[in-house]
């Protein structure tokens, strides 16, 4: 029975330096571009934030990194306004620091529980 190893049976006649641009290449197609978000979008950031640090409740952030979206979720810790920075708290206590120019989206973890001030799990 003939198997065709595909393009891996070329790799050993090809230079390292091409090796690499290939590989370079196949990397920057899977980049996007970084979205152009409205005021609009950042008065909700604004909200959502305003809301979730006063009732202590796990956001989920998506950010835009290198050419591509990354998603993290967790506990906003502090706000720098100066530096326009998030200090986030992860689920496994790791401190994460976010530009708010690099976000893409914030919205309610709904898979998390969070306690109210009454010290009742709420959804």
């Amino acid at each position: 029975m003939l198997r065709d190893r595909g393009t891996i049976k070329w790799v050993s006649m090809m230079l390292p330096e091409h090796v690499k641009l290939l590989r370079e290449y196949q990397e920057s197609l899977d980049k996007v571009e970084k979205p152009v978000l409205d005021e609009q979008k950042y008065q909700e950031f604004d909200e959502i934030i305003c809301e979730a640090m006063e009732n202590n409740r796990p956001l989920q952030f998506t950010y835009f990194q290198k050419g591509e979206l990354k998603k993290l979720t967790g506990c906003i810790h502090y706000v720098d306004v100066l530096q326009r920075e998030l200090r986030i708290l992860s689920d496994t206590s790791e401190t994460f620091i976010l530009k708010l120019d690099d976000m893409v989206d914030i919205e309610y973890d709904s898979n998390l529980f969070y306690n109210d001030h009454n010290g009742s799990e709420v959804i």
